[in-house]
């Protein structure tokens, strides 16, 4: 249940990896990994805060989420989880959640879990 619990922490991001003063700084391919994965968590948390997904529905998200960080993005669980909290807190939910309609099945296909 590690990767749910991480999953649950799951906020935002930046892009590929450079060390500068110890911290990564992510661009391009990873970037868009990291928003991916922010997008799709969110929409998770906040469909079933809504009743519109189950526990189940909303655990398969946050599994994906998971998915999409380990298999391409660089960095300890703990770089991760620092770029997805800069990510949610430079970007609004409601356009966080305008990303899940315009990105989700694009996000799927560029980053694939299987």
């Amino acid at each position: 249940m590690r990767f749910l619990s991480f999953a649950l922490a799951l906020g935002c991001v930046l892009a590929f990896p450079v060390l500068a003063q110890g911290k990564l700084v992510y661009e391009g391919e990873e970037a868009a990994a990291l928003r991916c994965s922010n997008t799709l968590a969110l929409t998770a948390v906040a469909l079933s805060r809504a009743g519109l997904i189950d526990e189940v529905e909303k655990e398969v998200m946050l599994g994906i989420t998971v998915l999409i960080l380990e298999r391409h993005v660089r960095g300890s669980w703990a770089q991760k989880k620092r770029a997805l909290e800069v990510m949610r807190n430079r970007r609004s939910i409601p356009d966080t959640l305008a990303d899940y309609h315009r990105n989700a099945a694009r996000c799927l296909r560029q980053f694939p879990i299987n």
